[in-house]
């Protein structure tokens, strides 16, 4: 690690918003350590586009995480049973079939278990809940919770230290993050958002994450470089 350079853990699902924070972290003057999953998610091939993310934005280390969440399912995501909706979310105040349940809190925790061996007081995660405001686990108090939580369960928050959970887009339209990220360099040819992209990473281009994108290049007047199926 460089002098006085903190160190910062990523998560990084090779998707548009993970890649923009991870951008973000580094303009920060973070050291970052990429962790992505594979759960079992149907569009798997959002882990090749981390891999290629990561090592573009510089992260230092990346390595992913085995896990099976597709022994219970209950998601579109996770069960192979349960179709991806291409018709939109006709409300927020229902969840959608594509939340995958604990999801964020099974990444959290071991994003907090590897940042304490870093000695890295600093997660940064791309929830978002201005497009994805009907996934719980996307809301802004959640994310203070789970802070308080990590402070009362970690030794770096035991001793005196000060774990920090970035979340520098909750709040952010998909068109000002596409905007961001431009800034910041990110090649979004490079990321995979689609709910069921093909082995190759191309997108369905009807899914509700592919409408979004979608209309966030659209509302930002930034050319779309997504690959379509």
């Amino acid at each position: 690690m460089s002098i006085g350079m903190p160190r910062a853990v990523v998560l990084l699902s090779g998707g548009l918003d993970s890649a923009t924070v991870l951008a973000m972290a580094h303009e920060q003057g973070f050291e970052t350590y990429a962790l992505s999953f594979d759960y079992g998610q149907r569009h798997r091939s959002e882990l090749q586009a981390a891999a290629l993310v990561a090592q573009a934005m510089g992260a230092k280390e990346h390595r992913v995480v085995n896990l099976d969440l597709t022994g219970w399912g209950g998601s579109a995501l996770t069960d192979k049973n349960i179709a991806v909706p291409i018709a939109p979310s006709a409300t927020l105040s229902k969840i959608p079939i594509t939340y995958v349940p604990a999801r964020n809190t099974i990444f959290l925790s071991l994003a907090l278990a590897w940042a304490e061996t870093l000695n890295a007081p600093n997660i940064f995660a791309g929830m978002n809940a201005v497009d994805y405001s009907g996934y719980p686990d996307c809301r802004p108090e959640y994310i203070a919770a789970f802070q308080t939580m990590a402070r009362l369960a970690t030794r770096e928050g035991v001793e005196g230290g000060h774990l920090v959970i970035h979340t520098p887009i909750i709040h952010m339209s998909k068109a000002d993050i596409v905007r961001e990220g431009t800034r910041l360099g990110v090649n979004y040819s490079q990321t995979v958002s689609c709910y069921q992209a093909d082995t190759d990473g191309r997108a369905c281009g009807v899914c509700d994450s592919c409408r979004l994108r979608k209309a966030g290049f659209l509302a930002a007047g930034v050319a779309d470089p997504t690959r379509y199926a």
